[in-house]
């Protein structure tokens, strides 16, 4: 996944400062509550710059993230300050993950389970987090949901972002990999200093899978978890062709 590299990183926060990161970490908080009895440890897998890592930190957990991006735990890293012990970062790709740990609450966010494009991906990440997790723990992710995806199809889209340093501008457009069931984005981001005026041009790919029921049930079955809950994001309502993006709580067969 090297869509993630030194550039993406120094403007990623930027990108998403609309994003409801205390929101989503109060509705994932409820979910583990609902699910996991006094849970205290979390892995973060797919951490990023760290964000919901330190606000789940804020909300009394000891949290370790793991990403595959050096350039995004740099920035991460800053949000250590005050909270060494409780917060720490480690750069791994989550098929070799091998910490010799485990932890009540697995998270893993913002759709990094689409970025597993290939069945033997998906099956990897399920059996890490199976080796990493308490036995009446929780695993939580979100991911790319395939009947709303294919009902509601990808778009060409704009987004632009403006701080004290950098004006960007992102232009997203999608092609559809219907047989892989795969959506192939195609970015081209346009960063202006704000001061010289110069502007620097990049391209991006990201690759993203649009899952369904299914096949997430077998993988499960297969590897050893059973599904709690699934939900349409960021409420409780059972995903429908309206649901883009969708969460699931899993948990270790007995």
């Amino acid at each position: 996944m090297s869509q993630f590299g030194n550039q993406y990183s120094q403007y990623y926060d930027l990108l998403y400062q609309d994003k409801d990161y205390v929101g989503e970490v109060e509705y994932v908080n409820n979910l583990i509550k609902q699910f996991c009895v006094n849970p205290k440890t979390m892995l973060d897998m797919g951490c990023g710059t760290g964000i919901h890592a330190e606000i789940f930190c804020d909300r009394g957990y000891q949290v370790h993230g793991i990403d595959l991006s050096e350039d995004m735990l740099k920035i991460a890293e800053d949000k250590r300050k005050g909270k060494e012990g409780k917060l720490s970062f480690e750069l791994s790709s989550i098929s070799d993950l091998a910490l010799n740990k485990k932890f009540d609450v697995i998270v893993s966010l913002f759709h990094v389970m689409s970025y597993h494009n290939s069945n033997e991906e998906l099956t990897r990440m399920f059996e890490v987090a199976k080796n990493h997790l308490n036995d009446n723990g929780v695993f939580i992710f979100d991911f790319w949901y395939g009947p709303a995806v294919l009902i509601d199809l990808p778009v060409i889209r704009v987004k632009r972002l403006k701080d004290e340093n950098i004006t960007v501008t992102r232009v997203s457009e999608p092609n559809m990999h219907f047989q892989e069931n795969i959506v192939d984005v195609n970015f081209e981001i346009f960063i202006e200093d704000n001061n010289s005026k110069n502007i620097i041009k990049k391209s991006e790919l990201h690759k993203m899978r649009y899952l369904f029921d299914t096949e997430l049930e077998i993988i499960c079955k297969k590897v050893g978890f059973l599904v709690e809950a699934k939900y349409a994001w960021m409420n409780n309502s059972a995903p429908d062709s309206n649901s883009w993006n969708v969460a699931w709580v899993v948990k270790l067969e007995c």
